[in-house]
């Protein structure tokens, strides 16, 4: 019979082939069961906030696949190989943002989707959720820290551009979002507070410049709607309240699924794309948005994690934005929702319904992935 001490030393050998098996797969086990719990709770909530719409349902579904096949194959890549190919995936990205201009497919008054009939239609905007923070990770990591004037305001030339392409499409929220991943990235490498501060000085002039001469009229409307939706109750403040009476009657544990009223009776709009943790609230109550927010703060932990243990610049400041930037998704999505940002169409992460939106953000994951495992396997050469 084996000792116990044999029967140790056999158990930590089995665990270090499990480990190895998973470095192999360049899969990280925690964050691949977080996301795989998302994809459970999204088409559950997506079928009840569809009106148990099962063709929306498969297309939810098949785009998890395609994601899921997306972060599988992103994360056997290193992350210099990676580096290397960033510039041309920005120029590449910067192109299909002109090309939205020039024959994109428009629908609900923005231009913002390049549409080949029969084949894809597809948001090129949300491919650079990943390329921006890449291409700034990428331009600063041969570059001494914390960054010179000269190296911010290259970059700063850098998210200004497709920044500026998606802004007129008009997507407001999607380009504050992709500047905030850029941004992300120069804020981890070290920038000086001084220039933050002067940073946030400029951009209160830039808003109001925006106001007066750049933003259109719908979405002013959506600020001063955001300041008092009970200005305009029938009209432009309609989705704010009753989102709210949707969250607020859920109650602590909410009507039960498929038993909502404001989603099914049709008072709550987009129920299941910007609006969806709406439906969620109501039917699931204050406990079943505080399980979601737990599920959220573990991803994002786990992000932080991978971003602390990354062995190159590089991966460590590429690492740091794209979970930052999922953070954002988040808080501005929950905010406008509940009232206390301005609605500005963002979706709810991995829940909400599209298909362009889970491919990105999964294959921002594989990144992570691939950061988090390849450096696994150089510690043990």
């Amino acid at each position: 019979m084996k000792s116990n001490f044999d029967r140790i030393l056999s158990s930590e050998d089995l665990m270090r082939r499990r480990a190895t098996l998973l470095q192999r797969m360049h899969i990280d086990g925690p964050l691949l069961i977080l996301l795989l719990t998302l994809a459970a709770i999204s088409l559950f909530v997506l079928y009840s906030a569809s009106g148990k719409n099962w063709n929306l349902l498969i297309k939810q579904a098949l785009s998890f696949g395609l994601g899921l096949l997306s972060m599988v194959v992103i994360a056997q890549l290193e992350p210099r190989f990676m580096a290397r190919w960033v510039p041309l995936g920005y120029i590449i990205g910067v192109f299909l943002l002109v090309m939205v201009d020039v024959m994109g497919y428009r629908t609900m008054g923005a231009t913002r989707w390049i549409n080949i009939p029969g084949i894809i239609r597809f948001q090129p905007s949300e491919f650079m959720k990943i390329l921006m923070p890449a291409i700034i990770a990428w331009y600063l990591s041969d570059r001494t820290l914390p960054p010179q004037l000269k190296h911010v305001g290259i970059s700063l030339i850098l998210i200004s551009v497709p920044f500026t392409l998606i802004l007129c499409q008009p997507d407001l929220g999607t380009s504050l979002l992709i500047f905030t991943g850029g941004v992300f990235v120069l804020f981890m490498g070290g920038l000086r507070w001084c220039w933050i501060l002067s940073v946030l000085a400029v951009s209160i002039l830039v808003a109001i410049v925006m106001w007066f001469f750049f933003m259109h009229e719908y979405q002013k409307q959506r600020i001063l709607t955001f300041l008092n939706p009970e200005s305009d109750p029938l009209g432009t403040g309609w989705n704010i309240i009753q989102s709210k009476v949707a969250i607020g009657s859920g109650g602590v544990f909410g009507k039960g699924w498929l038993l909502g009223t404001q989603s099914h009776l049709n008072f709550l709009p987009e129920s299941h794309t910007d609006f969806i943790i709406a439906v969620m609230g109501e039917e699931f109550g204050f406990f079943g948005i505080c399980t979601l927010l737990l599920i959220y703060l573990l991803l994002i932990s786990r992000g932080l994690v991978i971003t602390a243990k990354a062995q190159t610049l590089f991966g460590k400041l590429l690492a740091g934005s794209l979970t930052m930037t999922f953070f954002v998704y988040v808080f501005v999505n929950i905010g406008m929702v509940s009232g206390l940002l301005p609605v500005v169409g963002v979706p709810l992460p991995l829940i909400s319904y599209g298909g362009t939106s889970l491919v990105t953000l999964l294959s921002a994951f594989g990144i992570l992935m691939s950061i988090h495992t390849h450096r696994k396997l150089i510690v043990q050469v």
